[in-house]
């Protein structure tokens, strides 16, 4: 480590102990509860900080937030009663799982041995038994 880091680190640490002793940490939301930390080894190393800050700035990447639309989307679909509405929302769909296919040039929208990509299936294929496309 240079000399500028260890001085910056050092300057940092001195800050942090005075803060504890005047008590500055005692009551923030989440004291005493354990840190849930999520796992980031699969994000190299140096874009860790910034996946960080968009995550906490509530910025998903396109890739996240076009798959937490197709979840949705299951998930509304899982609790749809109405059959015209459900083929509505199928065809949505199989338009959001074309258009990340297009977007992202792949074969497949989801990896065939990806579980999210089970599990959206069987999920549709027990939810759409008996739904009649419209005409």
């Amino acid at each position: 480590m240079n000399s500028e880091w260890s001085v910056i680190g050092a300057i940092a640490e001195r800050r942090i102990q005075e803060a504890q002793e005047r008590g500055d940490f005692d009551d923030l939301p989440g004291a005493g509860r354990p840190l849930h930390l999520e796992d980031m080894s699969h994000v190299p190393p140096e874009l860790r900080m910034a996946y960080t800050i968009l995550r906490n700035a509530d910025c998903l990447p396109p890739e996240l937030a076009e798959r937490k639309e197709i979840q949705k989307l299951a998930d509304l679909l899982e609790s749809c009663g109405d059959e015209r509405e459900r083929v509505r929302q199928m065809e949505r769909l199989r338009f959001l799982i074309l258009r990340t296919r297009m977007r992202h040039n792949r074969s497949l929208p989801l990896e065939e041995h990806d579980a999210y990509y089970d599990r959206l299936l069987a999920r549709l294929e027990s939810g759409s038994k008996g739904a009649k496309p419209e005409k």
